[in-house]
């Protein structure tokens, strides 16, 4: 893996370690490469959408339930 170095505000900082405390994640660089994975994962998703727009005579779409827990 590679280091990197990261200037952050403070209350920022805080606000990772408190999720580090809770148990959330194990450790703040943990933390960082989740928001790092799901950062990506987001902005992949832009380029992909625009192909996956639905057009009016494609929305037939059915409700879905979600139930609690799932």
């Amino acid at each position: 893996m590679s280091l990197i170095s990261v200037h952050v505000p403070k209350r920022m900082l805080e606000e990772l370690d408190e999720l580090v405390r809770r148990g959330i994640y194990p450790n703040r660089s943990e933390a960082i490469r989740a928001a790092i994975r799901e950062l990506i994962y987001k902005e992949s998703l832009k380029s992909v959408r625009p192909a996956q727009e639905p057009t009016p005579a494609d929305d037939q779409s059915e409700e879905i339930t979600v139930l609690p827990g799932r």
